[in-house]
């Protein structure tokens, strides 16, 4: 029982700082030095990882794919099942967890290392609030950098798939047939859904990882104990969000 209320609590805490957060909205452009810092942090450093897991995902979904379908006779739609799967699921779901583990983890423990140090507090005293200068600027380039991550996971995904797909022997299904699976069954409504579940676990993360941050207590090594609790914490939203939202956009 107490740890459903302490739960609770931490879902309540989480959605106050996200109003706390809101409320200085007004002052985004003039932050506008931070915003353009989180978003370099967040997306332009995190581009590298992203693109080289998304490829070999591509890759070895092709790969296992068309050993499966061979028996079936149905290996032109190669093409459909990576551009789908990438699309709607394996692209944001993993997006996701990268930016857990790197963005949100980083996140947690500069918040924590200010908390523990009373870097908070001297912002509160001197009537800055830390939702404004610390949560605001990472929300909103969350907010823009997560589809921009998505889109290229997407296109590595599919591209590592179509190079499997014509250079192993075993499948010798040619590029050109390999895009037209995927165009021909995949909708805009697919990558949009992708999209939608990309923003929603992006913003999530770092909201949760501020939240857990901001509310460190005790000495340096409860640094350490709250970036694993951020990390896990977002890992099983990730993976239970994807299950609701999923099923939301499937009957929307």
């Amino acid at each position: 029982m107490n740890h459903l209320t302490a739960i609770f609590g931490h879902i309540g805490g989480t959605l106050l700082l996200l109003v706390s957060s809101v409320k200085f909205i007004g002052t985004l452009p003039r932050q506008r030095a931070r915003f353009i810092e989180q978003c370099y942090l967040i997306g332009y450093t995190s581009l590298p990882i992203v693109t080289i897991l998304s490829f070999f995902i591509g890759s070895v979904l092709a790969l296992q794919s068309g050993y499966s379908m061979e028996n079936f006779g149905a290996k032109q739609f190669i093409g459909t099942l990576v551009g789908l799967t990438m699309a709607r699921e394996l692209g944001p779901v993993m997006v996701a967890i990268l930016i857990a583990g790197r963005v949100g983890s980083a996140v947690t423990a500069e918040l924590a290392s200010m908390k523990v140090y009373q870097e908070i507090d001297a912002l509160t005293t001197m009537n800055i609030p830390p939702e404004r200068m610390l949560v605001l600027p990472r929300l909103a380039a969350i907010l823009v950098m997560m589809p921009v991550l998505a889109i290229i996971a997407n296109l590595c995904g599919w591209y590592g798939g179509a190079l499997v797909c014509q250079y192993t022997h075993s499948i010798s299904v040619d590029s050109e047939s390999y895009f037209i699976a995927l165009k021909t069954y995949m909708k805009p409504k697919d990558i949009i859904d992708g999209l939608v579940k990309a923003e929603v676990f992006g913003f999530v993360i770092i909201l949760v990882c501020c939240y857990i941050g901001l509310n460190t207590r005790g000495g340096p090594r409860e640094i350490g104990a709250s970036v694993t609790k951020a990390v896990v914490a977002s890992l099983i939203l990730i993976l239970v969000l994807d299950y609701f939202v999923t099923k939301a956009l499937l009957f929307a």
